[in-house]
């Protein structure tokens, strides 16, 4: 069999949390869905795994939520079923940052397409790749020649953007990290900083290997789930989950 794997986040302004949450959970189930969704007063995230037919409904009910009617997906698929079990939970922040000033619903930072950012690339532009995820992830594999903060958590990346070399903050900035919603927090931060020129890459590393396969990219893309890694294809690493 093989798996549909789902991944979608939408800051957007969320009530009633707990109902939410139990109607999620009935569905996913109803539908033989296995990940995790998390919930939170400034939207959702989501990781899901099952069948064509589950996925799909899946995503026409999401749509139906007046407040998640647009929410985008990325789709990949596996062997296996990568997660063990379904959760639903709810959190102060669908990824944690801890600066509640910090308002990607209302406040995004620009963002750039793959396809742009590989053209970029390929011109030879100066610009500052700047990975956002942690450690353990930067070292599976990264984009050539980018930078990151030494992060055991994306938590720390506050007090990590502080000793950024200030001299940057005359530079083009492309913050990235796995489907986007770290950066959809980094990006504003560093413009709150005074960094004159950031941009987030729309839809991470996920939808650049989607649009642009591993092109300026060394290694694979960590993931959070049995896969362990992803490379340009979107496929899991070789001898994994089986």
């Amino acid at each position: 069999m093989q798996y549909i794997n789902l991944a979608g986040y939408k800051f957007v302004s969320l009530n009633a949390l707990e109902d939410l949450k139990a109607s999620l959970k009935l569905r996913c189930d109803e539908l033989a869905l296995k990940g995790t969704i998390l919930l939170s007063c400034e939207g959702i995230n989501v990781v899901v795994a099952g069948s064509e037919e589950g996925t799909a409904a899946f995503q026409i009910s999401m749509h139906e939520h007046p407040s998640l009617n647009d929410m985008r997906f990325k789709r990949s698929t596996s062997s296996f079923q990568p997660f063990e079990r379904m959760l639903v939970k709810i959190k102060k922040e669908i990824i944690t940052l801890r600066l509640p000033g910090i308002d990607p619903a209302n406040a995004r930072a620009p963002a750039i397409a793959p396809a742009e950012l590989k053209r970029w690339i390929d011109e030879g532009r100066d610009i500052v790749l700047l990975d956002t995820r942690n450690t353990f992830e930067v070292e599976a594999g990264t984009f050539e020649h980018a930078m990151h903060l030494g992060l055991d958590s994306f938590g720390q990346f506050a007090d990590a953007a502080d000793k950024i070399d200030p001299s940057l903050k005359d530079k083009t900035i492309v913050t990235f990290c796995t489907g986007g919603i770290r950066c959809e927090k980094a990006a504003p931060l560093l413009i709150e900083k005074g960094f004159r020129a950031v941009y987030q890459l729309d839809g991470g590393i996920l939808e650049y290997f989607e649009n642009c396969g591993d092109a300026h990219f060394k290694g694979r893309c960590f993931v959070f789930d049995q896969r362990v890694a992803l490379d340009g294809n979107l496929q899991p690493q070789v001898g994994t989950g089986e």
